[in-house]
């Protein structure tokens, strides 16, 4: 019976990479933001009062940097 779980786990992962292999040619690589963009994006706060804001202010007063990540779906 190990022998036969052994095999199986192996043809799972032989499958499993065939298909991310497919799958990925279909992606489209991911644009990088220009620090343009970055600046212009309007900001707004989660508590308190509710403020909106460009982000070169936030990072011209404290130095912050600012980090937004967009997942598909």
């Amino acid at each position: 019976i190990r022998l036969w779980l052994t095999t199986a786990s192996a043809i799972g992962g032989f499958i499993t990479g065939v298909l991310n292999s497919v799958t990925d040619r279909f992606l489209t690589p991911p644009l990088k933001a220009t620090l343009k963009h970055l600046e212009e994006t309007e900001l707004k706060t989660l508590s308190g009062e509710k403020k909106a804001f460009k982000a070169k202010l936030l990072w011209e007063k404290s130095g912050a940097v600012i980090m937004a990540v967009r997942r598909p779906g």
